[in-house]
C-alpha cells in the first residue's frame, strides 16, 4: 500500500464519479479510500453507493450519510430518501467515522468533517488558527483519547475546498469534493512509494450538461438548486 487515492463529498454525482474512478484507474493506484457524503444534493445516490462500495477500499460516512437516513418533512430530502434502496441505508448505517494507518513512520488520520463530528465545519480561511489545530486532536470518535500520538497528516473532506496547510504539529489537506467542485472533479493521491509520503491534488473535468440531463429525466425535486450548486458553486444549507 503505497500510493492511496482519497476521495469525498461525491454527493450523489454519478457523472463526477465515474470520471474519477477512470482517472484513477489510469494512474495505477493501489488503493481508494472514501471520506463520506456519498448520497444527497444530487440525483443518483442509489448508483454512487455501488460504485464505492465495488471499488472502495475504505469508506466512512459524512453528514449527508447520517441525515439522510432520518424522517423529514423536506420535499427535497424526501425525493433523494426515494431514490435509495433499504441495502443502501443499511450500509451508510455501517460506515464507521474515520481511518487512520501508517505510511513510512508517519501517523494518517482521516475523517469527514473534524475528528469529533461529521457536522462540525472547518475552513481554514474562515476560523482561527486554535480551531484548525484542533482537527490533529486524539478524540473518543477517533478512539485515539487515551493516546499521546496525534497524527503527522489529517485529510478531511466536508467544505469542497482543496487546501495544503503545514503546522508545526503536522499537515492538513482538505481533499476536495468529487461531485461539488466549481472547476473539476477533484481528489488527493497521497504517494509513499520512495520512501517520503507526497501529496498530490487531481482534477478531472466531467460533463455537467450530462449529469444535469440526468437528473432532469429522473424528475429530480430540487433540480434547480442542484443546477445551481455545480453550475455555479452557489452553495445552499439544506434544512432537514
Amino acid at each position: 500500500m503505497s500510493r492511496i487515492a482519497i476521495i469525498s463529498d461525491i454527493h450523489g454525482n454519478l457523472t463526477a464519479l465515474e470520471a474519477v474512478l477512470k482517472d484513477i484507474e489510469q494512474r495505477g493506484v493501489d488503493r481508494i479510500f472514501c471520506l463520506g457524503d456519498l448520497v444527497g444534493k444530487g440525483p443518483r445516490g442509489s448508483e454512487c453507493i455501488e460504485l464505492v462500495r465495488k471499488h472502495c477500499d475504505k469508506v466512512i460516512h459524512g453528514n449527508w450519510d447520517v441525515f439522510i437516513r432520518d424522517e423529514t418533512d423536506n420535499e427535497i430530502l424526501n425525493w433523494a430518501q426515494s431514490q435509495l434502496t433499504d441495502e443502501d441505508f443499511n450500509y451508510l448505517a455501517s460506515l464507521p467515522f474515520h481511518i487512520e494507518f501508517e505510511l513510512n513512520g508517519k501517523l494518517i488520520r482521516c475523517f469527514h468533517a473534524s475528528p469529533r463530528s461529521v457536522f462540525e465545519r472547518i475552513a481554514p480561511d474562515y476560523h482561527p488558527i486554535e480551531k484548525c489545530l484542533s482537527l490533529f486532536e486524539n478524540t473518543e470518535e477517533t478512539e485515539s483519547h487515551l493516546s499521546k500520538r496525534t497524527p503527522d497528516i489529517v485529510f478531511y473532506g466536508d467544505i469542497h475546498i482543496t487546501l495544503l496547510r503545514s503546522y508545526e504539529i503536522g499537515i492538513l489537506c482538505n481533499v476536495g469534493s468529487v461531485g461539488l467542485d466549481l472547476i473539476d472533479a477533484t481528489y488527493v493521491i497521497v504517494d509513499g512509494s520512495y520512501g517520503t509520503n507526497s501529496i498530490n491534488f487531481v482534477r478531472v473535468p466531467y460533463d455537467r450538461e450530462t449529469e444535469l440531463r440526468a437528473a432532469r429525466e429522473l424528475g429530480m425535486v430540487g433540480y434547480e438548486q442542484y443546477y445551481k450548486e455545480i453550475m455555479y458553486d452557489q452553495f445552499m444549507e439544506m434544512k432537514k
